[in-house]
């Protein structure tokens, strides 16, 4: 690693372009070291279906606020039935709303901004998480092994959405967006992401439907894109963004030709009307992956994956399977862009020098450094992340509120 002038020898990244400032919609960011949405599975349940945020989900955020910074909440119920996981907050109830708005207080009182991220899980939930329903998906296709309450995925498969279905719950999901900015949110983002319910509408070996929201990448997108404007109406299309993984695997997602098919997701946000166009795109790089290495991920894609018929000025730039070209479909809407996934004190000021990103995200060095842009700005040592306690522990505050800033670490040593 580099060498610098900082007391351990670290590079500081004060003076480089991840510490410049950003508009971003409606905000105006300090620095572009960009919180992660982390599930953490840290709220109190109320009751069955309902988890509410607090005072640890409070001292959490507060604790890696920094003036001028952003931060994206973890994913977020858009309704009872929309979760897949214990301890997993929602913004559909006032209990809800009112413990959203402690922290959102919080991180306000420290000069930050915040966004909340709303999902819908799909097939990911088990139908003991939706009051005994079958879970809803694209198709009945299923996903493999077991839902977390121990039931068989295979056993227990999901059923399509109807069209009443599909069209209520993009309603809800400006209900929620409102909702948000009731509980005091600076936004929301829209979580298309990660082979929950909007992508499994959007990876074609998931949506096996024939009607007008499967077959054709023109119909796959047709749900997400349907959201991104109904949220937008909501709220205000400067106090939206939404995250993609167009290279995800997570949850048995693989689509068969991601580099045409989010290409074309993005033309279509892109195109737009003003009021309608998000502030950002958040998406996941290829080289991530919740089970393989890097060069296994990128060893699989690459097996199946072409760039024919990609933007041509990206050719130079980009591998065969880059967030590259999609950023330039983005830019030209002037849509801004952040990349998350596997991203270090290292790779991150590149990343935004290159004009390959406007920001940059940070999950698990940000859940081990409550302080991570002082550590990056000043060159200063990271404290090592315990993927045991990433979704809970024992007692809860482990792994959660309990990491040390520098200044502690210094103190001790």
């Amino acid at each position: 690693m580099p060498k610098a002038d900082s007391p351990t020898g670290f590079k500081p990244l004060k003076d480089s372009a991840i510490f410049t400032p950003l508009k971003l919609g409606c905000l105006e960011l300090e620095h572009r070291v960009m919180q992660a949405p982390l599930t953490r599975m840290r709220c109190s349940k109320e009751e069955d279906g309902v988890n509410v945020p607090n005072d640890m989900v409070v001292e959490y955020y507060s604790q890696r606020t920094t003036k001028g910074g952003f931060q994206l909440t973890e994913a977020t119920d858009i309704h009872k039935y929309a979760s897949g996981y214990p301890g997993v907050p929602g913004i559909f109830t006032e209990s809800q709303i009112a413990g959203w708005k402690k922290v959102t207080d919080a991180v306000h009182a420290k000069g930050g901004f915040i966004f909340c991220q709303m999902w819908h899980t799909g097939r990911a939930s088990p139908a003991s998480f939706r009051g005994g329903q079958q879970p809803w998906s694209s198709s009945s296709l299923p996903m493999g092994g077991n839902y977390l309450d121990g039931t068989s995925c295979t056993e227990n498969p999901p059923r399509p959405m109807t069209v009443e279905e599909i069209r209520a719950t993009v309603k809800e999901f400006g209900a929620a967006a409102r909702r948000s900015i009731e509980a005091g949110f600076d936004g929301v983002e829209i979580h298309g992401a990660n082979g929950y319910l909007l992508d499994q509408f959007l990876h074609d070996n998931v949506n096996q439907r024939t009607d007008e929201y499967g077959g054709s990448v023109e119909n796959r997108c047709r749900f997400p894109l349907a959201v991104i404007k109904e949220t937008t109406k909501a709220i205000g299309a400067d106090r939206v963004g939404i995250r993609l993984s167009p290279y995800n695997y997570f949850q048995q997602t693989k689509d068969s030709n991601p580099n045409e098919h989010w290409a074309y997701l993005c033309k279509q946000i892109a195109a737009l009307t003003e009021d309608e166009r998000p502030a950002y795109v958040h998406m996941v790089e290829p080289r991530f992956d919740e089970v393989l290495d890097e060069q296994a991920k990128l060893d699989a894609l690459s097996a199946y994956t072409s760039s024919s018929g990609f933007e041509a000025e990206a050719t130079t730039k980009m591998n065969i399977n880059s967030l590259v070209p999609f950023r330039q479909i983005l830019e030209k809407g002037g849509i801004k862009f952040i990349a998350a996934g596997g991203f270090n004190r290292d790779n991150a000021a590149p990343k935004i020098e290159s004009g390959d990103a406007d920001g940059v995200i940070f999950g698990r060095w940000f859940i081990a450094n409550p302080d991570l842009p002082k550590r990056l700005a000043e060159g200063l040592k990271l404290n090592d992340y315990d993927r045991s306690t990433f979704y809970g522990a024992d007692p809860p505050k482990k792994g959660y509120v309990d990491y040390p800033f520098f200044e502690e670490v210094s103190t001790v040593a």
